[in-house]
């Protein structure tokens, strides 16, 4: 070897070797990132978690318990777990259900040793043997040479962790979204959710007023055959049924008119359903002796 041939080959390694160091510090710097993205991700998702703990503990949501959730022990169990002869199934043919003698290959009619393994592009004849009950689900599809030896089928591509990295995110920018819209919902109480809370109010004292004055026109009724006396009839007029229908108002306002996360107290406007059910009463009442006038 001359001195210029030397001088050629060591430039030569010299220039793999700065390649190959250049080449780790870039697989070095993409795994740092992507472990930054991981931990990220891994913070983001636990905080998603408690986030999501929080509201379903507002909504009063029970959690499920842990041997129910998918992936559970109870679960985990009915998963057939690998054969036992996995091993030594790969490498030889008669454990993982391939044989090249004449009684293993179909399709031959004869008995012969080629047959249809030895032929898998033909039309209308197996190109795969036929693998017994128990292993037809766990072996690996072969490509069977002219020879009848069994060749493993080519392997999945490899994942990019960057790509899966990125799918993750944009799930978790999804569940963002979602969990905003359930929080915006479980801030909208169950009775008229899209009203304002005035409007609410107002609509459920009107209610419970106009229940009450159906009940002022059975009174009315039951004291024109003698049932009730007037001084009876006058009280529950003028302050039984206002209040009953004023705190029915109340406690519907309560019970349904809460949104399921709420700082602090919502307004159940307590003057102005006073106002609403002690006018609504007798005016339901001088409505009734108008009409029962207007049809004399």
């Amino acid at each position: 070897m001359s001195f210029e041939e030397y001088a050629a080959l060591a430039r030569q390694l010299a220039e793999q070797r700065r390649a190959g160091e250049q080449h780790a510090a870039t697989e070095s710097a993409r795994r740092r990132d992507l472990h930054a993205a991981v931990d990220y991700l891994q913070q983001r998702l636990t905080a998603q978690g408690h986030r999501l703990d929080q509201l379903g503990r507002s909504i009063r949501v029970d959690q499920p318990p842990a041997g129910s959730a998918p992936g559970g022990p109870a679960e985990a169990a009915g998963w057939p777990g690998p054969p036992s002869g996995s091993g030594s199934a790969s490498g030889s043919g008669s454990a993982s259900g391939f044989g090249t003698g004449p009684s293993t290959a179909p399709g031959t009619g004869d008995g012969g040793s080629d047959g249809a393994a030895g032929v898998p592009g033909r039309a209308g004849v197996g190109a795969y043997p036929e693998l017994p009950a128990g292993e037809a689900r766990l072996a690996l599809p072969t490509a069977v040479s002219p020879a009848g030896v069994g060749v493993p089928a080519q392997r999945a591509a490899a994942v990019d962790p960057a790509v899966e990295l990125e799918l993750a995110r944009r799930m978790a920018d999804e569940a963002d979204r979602h969990g905003q819209q359930a929080e915006l919902l479980a801030q909208r109480p169950a009775l008229l959710p899209t009203w304002s809370p005035l409007a609410r109010a107002v609509a459920v004292y009107a209610s419970s007023g106009a229940a009450a004055g159906v009940l002022v026109l059975a009174l009315v009724l039951a004291s024109g055959v003698g049932m009730v006396d007037g001084f009876t009839l006058g009280a529950w007029i003028c302050a039984g049924l206002p209040a009953v229908a004023f705190f029915g108002g109340y406690l519907v306002l309560g019970r349904w008119g809460r949104p399921a996360m709420v700082t602090g107290t919502p307004p159940r406007y307590l003057p102005l359903g006073f106002l609403i059910c002690f006018l609504l009463v007798p005016m339901a009442y001088c409505a009734y002796l108008l009409l029962v006038r207007g049809l004399r």
